[in-house]
């Protein structure tokens, strides 16, 4: 099994048990990036898939996310999930996905959430939420009786990973950590010291 294998394995084990034991959200993955001065920021995602090319997530591609991954197209995200006593780390390079791939998963989102993304000016500054609320509604009564198509500003990134690390909880802190590095195209594995 590959080390995205096994990560796809553990996300879908997270999803079985019904959340990470806190909040009951097991795709919630921390995905840290840069921005153009070289500081660090974090914040949640939802990781939708995983699969042989990658991490998958989305967002509107003008939140500051999506301007700091254009500005450094790397990032890295950690998935813990306490019930299970694990930490997924991915370190790698983002790509944005084909608007195909984002078509499709914005057509499956629920209609609330598609129209949310067409109102929301992701991450500026707004009056009021129920400035938002009031544009969401505009935008259903707009597209009454159809579909809520992709906004241009909304779509979807691939992590690419370079590293992935797997942390297994042990007893007395003595955890269990696997760390995979692809180089020439092979992961090589290492075992690193809790």
């Amino acid at each position: 099994m590959t080390p995205i294998e096994r990560a796809a394995a553990w996300l879908d084990e997270a999803r079985a048990g019904n959340g990470n034991g806190t909040e009951g959200e097991p795709d919630a993955m921390a995905l840290a990036t840069v921005g153009p001065d070289g500081a660090p920021s974090v914040r949640l995602v939802l990781c939708r898939f995983i699969d042989a090319r990658g991490l998958r997530f989305y967002t509107n591609y003008e939140s500051r996310k999506a301007l700091e991954l254009a500005a450094n197209p790397k990032a890295a995200g950690v998935f813990y999930w306490h019930a299970l006593g694990r930490q997924l780390r991915v370190e790698g390079t983002v790509e944005r996905l084909s608007a195909a791939e984002s078509d499709t998963y914005f057509a499956a989102r629920p209609r609330g959430h598609q129209l949310s993304a067409m109102a929301s000016p992701q991450s500026r500054p707004i009056g009021s939420l129920d400035e938002l609320r009031q544009r969401a509604a505009e935008l259903d009564r707009e597209h009454a009786g159809r579909d809520v198509p992709r906004p241009a500003s909304w779509g979807g990134y691939r992590l690419v990973p370079t590293a992935i690390e797997l942390w297994q909880r042990g007893a007395d802190r003595l955890h269990q950590r696997t760390r995979f590095e692809l180089r020439g195209g092979q992961w090589n594995e290492s075992q690193l010291a809790p």
